[in-house]
């Protein structure tokens, strides 16, 4: 083993150890292994940056961005709307939106076509009176398989070809992937419809009502005298957070505001909407002078007490003389009011009014949110919004929401106006839970999204153009016709993606040009495989989807392609199987929430928990496998 096979095993198990870590990002981890690499002179200056200039990655940019138009214009609504069944049992319905899923992410970013089902989903579990996970599930895993039926239903995919073309000049066509992507992935979606409710697990998520927000919510009055007098609201927030607490409204003169500003100035009568844990809100009260509203109220109470009970008295007669005469103005009589449904009507009217709701959305894989609390976005004065409770992994948690990091998955509970609460979410990358009223948009807009985007297809599809051209032409009339504006136009790109990719080519090919790849390769063949074509096939499908299902499989495929065409090398056989086994085995991340973002997207929708993936995810694997590797064998023979 020479020296550069040495360093090049070294960083290349480093970059794997850190991506299984999930420590730091995928993006940052790869740049950081692509820089490494280039001060070890493993890769030449010159070349380190070439992978973003490469196909594959300026393919996938293209695919997020008119995909990303195919979603905005409101096409991808309608087409569901108008396929999906409006009133079926749970298997036809379930059945119907596994299939959609799988049909969209053969031609749109998956993740995309996920976030537009996932709120029918969810409305159809509650129709159904089921746990929402038993049809998240099979709907992630459905938009899974249909990825990889073609060229552009998911990077690893792209990156496939990519590696193809530098060995042969050639890539794979759009509907190469096809033949053995659909009938791995009609198998896969007949196992999920029909036994997927059976083992997914029963899971309740905490929901808008299950977050018991109004068990937190206190009024709390500005008396006369009190030292809140003048005070601007953020300064009453600076001492709240030594409590834990955190002022969600306002009322001023008999009018709530919601969302207030921080540099409204504070006067007396006041009555500010606290949300605290029991043990701090003593002591945040002290601190301000604040009065609870019931106990400022009590003195007046006391001072009526005495006028209400002639009154109830009189009613009290009133009642006994109309029962006795049988008068039928006794059944008018209202019922006792029940202090507690009164007290429950109270907290639903402070938190929503015709103009304020309270919204659910969950947090994207690769969001802007991610990693930062709202505080440090600073939700209530860019947004006017509050964030009421967090869900994390099915966990209900109350306790310091402003500074709580984000993470993928995550389900927030908002309360503000629906336009507020949707700005925010197209801004930090979260996607309601609720059911979306239509979105026709621009009719114009959806014809125009729909006809590039086949456009872009068939160039690609018929060889009249390499895929990359023709979707980036795809993007250019975009903005030419109007269905992409210019200011909107990078946000549609996943930028982590694609400095993933473009930082581990070089790497890849690294791994070629010192040996590394055929040392793996060999040592594989003749540990494992011993010297058998068709062992060796199954071994990298199999490989390859176990590393996918803990790190990204955009990186998984960067890492096997080489490892892949070392193979066939050794074995002098073709390397397309071998190719195809690494594509196939790159999209089959089924047994974990971190292997594919799908699954993480649904993680807190469907109160799930880490170990839940595998009950339906491993039997589907071993179909991957059991249907694979004959699949490859018949369409691509060594």
């Amino acid at each position: 083993m020479t020296t550069p096979q040495i360093m090049i095993l070294a960083v290349l198990l480093g970059t794997v150890v850190l991506f299984l870590w999930g420590r730091w990002r995928h993006d940052m981890v790869a740049m950081a292994s692509l820089l490494v690499c280039v001060v070890l002179g493993l890769v030449p200056t010159g070349d380190a940056f070439v992978g973003f200039g490469h196909p594959a990655v300026i393919t996938v940019a293209c695919i997020l961005i008119l995909s990303s138009a195919l979603q905005k214009s409101g096409a991808v609504d309608t087409l569901s709307r108008t396929v999906l069944p409006q009133s079926a049992g749970p298997f036809v319905t379930m059945a119907a939106l596994s299939l959609l899923a799988a049909i969209l992410s053969a031609f749109m970013n998956n993740v995309g076509a996920l976030a537009l089902l996932m709120p029918i989903g969810i409305q159809i579990a509650n129709k159904q009176n089921l746990p929402p996970g038993k049809i998240l599930m099979p709907l992630a895993f459905g938009s899974i398989l249909g990825g990889m039926t073609t060229l552009i239903g998911t990077p690893p995919n792209l990156i496939v070809s990519g590696f193809r073309a530098e060995q042969t000049g050639t890539g794979f066509a759009m509907f190469d992937y096809s033949p053995v992507g659909i009938a791995i992935a009609l198998a896969g979606l007949l196992f999920v419809i029909l036994l997927g409710r059976f083992l997914v697990p029963t899971r309740e998520r905490a929901g808008a009502e299950g977050f018991e927000t109004g068990s937190y919510l206190t009024e709390a009055r500005i008396t006369d005298g009190s030292k809140s007098i003048g005070m601007l609201l953020s300064d009453i927030n600076l001492e709240l957070d030594k409590s834990d607490a955190q002022i969600i409204g306002l009322i001023r003169n008999e009018r709530r505001i919601p969302a207030p500003s921080p540099y409204r100035e504070l006067q007396q009568d006041d009555i500010l909407l606290i949300e605290a844990e029991p043990e701090g809100l003593a002591s945040a009260l002290t601190s301000l002078e604040l009065t609870l509203e019931a106990e400022f109220r009590s003195d007046e109470a006391n001072a009526e007490q005495k006028e209400e009970a002639k009154e109830q008295v009189k009613a009290q007669k009133a009642q006994r003389a109309a029962e006795k005469k049988g008068d039928a103005a006794a059944e008018d009589a209202e019922p006792p009011i029940d202090p507690a449904k009164a007290k429950a009507e109270a907290r639903k009217k402070v938190l929503q009014s015709e103009d304020i709701s309270l919204i659910e959305v969950a947090v994207l894989p690769n969001a802007a949110f991610i990693g930062r609390s709202a505080a440090d976005v600073r939700i209530r004065s860019r947004y006017g919004i509050n964030l009421l409770a967090i869900s994390r992994q099915g966990n209900r948690s109350m306790t310091r929401l402003r500074t709580m990091k984000m993470q993928a998955g995550d389900v927030l509970l908002m309360q503000g106006s629906p336009n507020a609460v949707s700005d925010f979410g197209n801004r930090m990358g979260c996607v309601p839970l609720a059911e979306r009223s239509l979105h026709l948009g621009d009719k114009s807009d959806a014809f125009k999204a729909t006809g590039i985007m086949a456009v872009a297809i068939a160039l690609a599809a018929f060889g009249i153009l390499p895929a990359a051209i023709s979707f980036a032409l795809g993007v250019l009339a975009s903005l030419l016709m109007g269905v992409v504006s210019p200011r909107t136009l990078y946000d549609a790109v996943d930028w982590p993606v694609v400095v993933l990719l473009a930082a581990l080519i070089p790497v890849a090919n690294a791994m070629e040009s010192t040996g590394s790849a055929d040392l793996i390769a060999r040592f594989l063949l003749e540990s494992v495989a011993q010297g058998n074509a068709v062992i060796a096939v199954g071994l990298i499908l199999v490989v390859t989807m176990t590393l996918s299902d803990f790190m990204n499989n955009a990186a998984t495929a960067a890492v096997m392609c080489p490892i892949a065409i070392g193979s066939a090398a050794q074995l002098d056989a073709s390397s397309d199987p071998f190719l195809m086994a690494v594509a196939i085995g790159a999209s089959c991340a089924f047994l974990t929430p971190i292997g594919h973002q799908n699954n993480t997207l649904i993680l807190g929708p469907g109160g799930f928990r880490f170990g839940d993936y595998w009950r339906l995810g491993l039997p589907i694997e071993i179909i991957v496998v059991a249907v694979g590797v004959p699949m490859l064998l018949w369409i691509w023979p060594l």
